[in-house]
């Protein structure tokens, strides 16, 4: 084998570097519509900020919905295609079927489509909404979102069981699940302050106060009065009423999630399981501090909205967001 000099050196680096760029979704950038639809950006936040100000639940709806969007097949805008009669799609996989606000990100594509037709795709309306919705509440957005992702042609619901973390999953689950899309055991702890805000269902969580290890008991790493609290709520068959996932602060975006976890108050097994391993603790730890929890949940969100994005020619530009071309 010849010895490569430094340029060509050089060049097989940058071209590696190009093609990782391209295995892990390709090149996303700030303002990717600047010249194509000057008014994209201006266009999602209006009609987000509207819609969160009469309903303040999507906010936590639009995050929930990211996630699941980025966790399977990327960020490519599949969790909102509807399904066939030939096919189920991801939205009507059972641990879909509460998400919402699907609506809202369908009026905002027909403005969009008004304004500049087959241009902005759903993906990048999804990330961009998210964005917008957690940031209604300090009027200014928190994080910046890179653009210029496409939109995916399949959604199948039974890609979903292998690629969604589940609330009931131990710490090496979820940080396997993560570790798979690319992130961190940093980004785990992180994204999973987006259970600050938002209500989960009982039975979510209810076999931690009824029957944790199948003997009828309740978890004992879960604060005891915080227990006595969920189970004046939810019995342990209940599967429709919901309760705060951050109690007391379940309509605010702040680091309130992280304080109730250091006093044994996170609700769910998966939040619990952070604090059994060093690292991650320390990071919950630090993320008390609302300013670091807003600069790295910026920071995680960016890498999140990362995940094997399609760009360039790759997929597509829906003229609806529910349904593929």
């Amino acid at each position: 084998m010849k010895k490569m000099t430094g340029s060509r050196v050089f060049v097989f680096l940058m071209v590696a570097t190009a093609l990782l760029s391209v295995c892990h979704g390709g090149v996303l950038r700030k303002k990717f519509y600047r010249k194509t639809c000057p008014s994209a950006e201006t266009i999602v936040q209006d009609i987000t900020w509207k819609r969160v100000a009469n309903n303040p639940e999507l906010v936590a709806k639009f995050l929930r919905m990211h996630f699941h969007d980025c966790f399977v097949r990327g960020c490519d805008a599949s969790i909102l295609i509807n399904s066939t009669a030939s096919n189920t799609a991801e939205k009507d996989s059972p641990a879909n079927l509460s998400l919402a606000g699907f609506e809202v990100l369908e009026e905002i594509k027909s403005a969009l489509e008004n304004a500049c037709p087959n241009t902005v795709s759903c993906a990048d309306i999804l990330t961009l909404a998210t964005r917008d919705a957690v940031s209604f509440q300090f009027k200014k957005p928190l994080w910046e979102v890179l653009t210029g992702r496409r939109d995916g042609r399949v959604s199948l619901a039974s890609d979903i069981p292998a690629n969604l973390p589940s609330p009931f999953s131990n710490f090496t689950t979820l940080k396997s699940g993560f570790s798979n899309k690319g992130l961190t055991v940093h980004d785990l702890v992180v994204l999973s302050g987006g259970h600050t805000i938002g209500l989960a269902h009982c039975n979510t969580f209810s076999p931690r106060l009824y029957n944790f290890t199948g003997k009828g008991d309740q978890d004992p790493s879960l604060d005891p009065s915080y227990a006595t609290f969920l189970k004046g709520i939810c019995s342990p068959t209940d599967s429709t009423t919901t309760v705060e996932m951050d109690q007391g602060s379940g309509t605010n975006f702040d680091s309130g999630y992280f304080t109730g976890l250091t006093k044994n108050k996170g609700l769910f097994i998966s939040d619990a399981a952070l604090l059994t391993n060093k690292g991650a603790r320390n990071i919950v730890n630090q993320l008390t501090i609302q300013a670091d929890f807003f600069t790295e949940f910026g920071q995680s969100m960016k890498r999140m909205g990362a995940i094997d994005v399609l760009t360039g020619t790759a997929g597509e530009i829906r003229k609806v967001c529910g349904k593929i071309n």
